[in-house]
């Protein structure tokens, strides 16, 4: 594993943070905030992102089953990081596990290139909500 630290911040830089990663891959969702978000996120455990912002001085949009919980810049708008949404009972009996952890938009991070890695294309659209 290549782990490296990452810098990331938002497009104003009112939120800062830092994540310890090795991005292989970056996952493209099809569900409806997803597309019209464009973000290209990578998930990492909890412990691999340090805010340097504080969660409180975020924007909190949450919508369809509200178990995902995305984090927006007040001043620019734009979303560095969320904690992704539990999986829904088809997602389980698909055997989805749970993911305790948080997805970077790595089009946040500075000095990252999404094209020098895989796209793993995720169907958001097709997942029914309990």
């Amino acid at each position: 594993m290549n782990a490296r630290v990452w810098q990331g911040r938002c497009h104003c830089g009112f939120v800062r943070f830092e994540v310890t990663a090795d991005i292989d891959h970056v996952r493209v969702c099809d569900c409806s905030v997803c597309h019209q978000r464009g973000a290209l996120n990578f998930r990492v455990p909890e412990e691999a992102l340090l805010l340097q912002t504080p969660l409180e001085d975020l924007r909190l949009y949450q919508w369809g089953s509200r178990t995902a919980k995305d984090y927006f810049c007040p001043h620019c708008g734009i979303l560095p990081f969320r904690r992704p949404a539990a999986p829904t009972r088809q997602e389980r009996a698909e055997g989805v596990e749970p993911f305790d952890g948080w997805a970077i938009n790595t089009r946040c991070l500075q000095g990252f290139d999404p094209e020098t890695v895989p796209v793993v294309r995720v169907p958001g659209s097709r997942i029914l909500l309990d």
